[in-house]
C-alpha cells in the first residue's frame, strides 16, 4: 500500500512539509518500502488518511535516503512514526521511556485515529505533549539502545 501515501526522498523535502503543513498533524513514518512490518503500518495510513484528510497529512520517509533525520530521530528500530504540528515537534507519553516517535505498527485503523485525534486537540491548545489514548497492551515493546555511550 506504501504507493498510495506520498513519499519524501531527500532532507529538503522534509524541511519542507515540517514548514509547510500548517493546522494539520504532519505525520512521517520512517522505514522501508520492502519491510513487512511497514508494509503493515502503511496499509493501515492508506486506508485512515482520508477519513484523517481534515486534521493530519501523511508522508512515508525511507531511512537510507534521508540518514539526517533517521539520525535525528534516533531511528533504530522501523517503522517509527513521528508527529509535527505548524513545524513543532509533538511528543506523546505510550507509558515507555521514549516520546519522540511510535516504533511499530499499530494494531488496528481505530488506535492511528484516536492517536491523530488526541494530537490534534492537544496541538489546537498549545500542548507539546500529550498522552496516547491507545490501550498498553496495544503499544509494541522494546528497548532503548543507547550506542556509543
Amino acid at each position: 500500500m506504501s504507493f498510495v501515501l506520498p513519499k519524501l526522498t531527500c532532507k529538503r523535502e522534509v524541511d519542507q512539509a515540517i514548514k509547510i503543513v500548517a493546522e494539520k498533524v504532519l505525520v512521517l513514518r520512517f522505514g522501508r518500502d520492502n519491510d513487512a512490518v511497514c508494509l503493515q503500518l502503511d496499509d493501515i495510513l492508506a486506508k485512515t488518511a482520508h477519513d484523517l484528510s481534515k486534521m493530519a497529512v501523511i508522508y512515508l520517509v525511507d531511512v537510507n535516503k534521508v540518514p539526517v533525520y533517521t539520525q535525528y530521530f534516533d531511528i533504530s528500530y522501523i517503522p517509527s512514526t513521528v508527529f509535527f504540528f505548524n513545524g513543532q515537534h509533538m511528543k506523546v507519553d505510550y507509558g515507555s521511556p521514549d516520546h519522540t516517535k511510535f516504533v511499530g505498527s499499530f494494531k488496528t485503523k481505530q488506535d492511528f485515529i484516536d492517536l491523530i485525534e488526541v494530537i490534534y486537540r492537544g496541538a489546537m491548545r498549545g500542548k507539546l505533549i500529550v498522552r496516547s489514548p491507545i490501550d498498553p497492551k496495544n503499544i509494541p515493546k522494546y528497548d532503548l539502545l543507547y550506542q556509543g555511550i
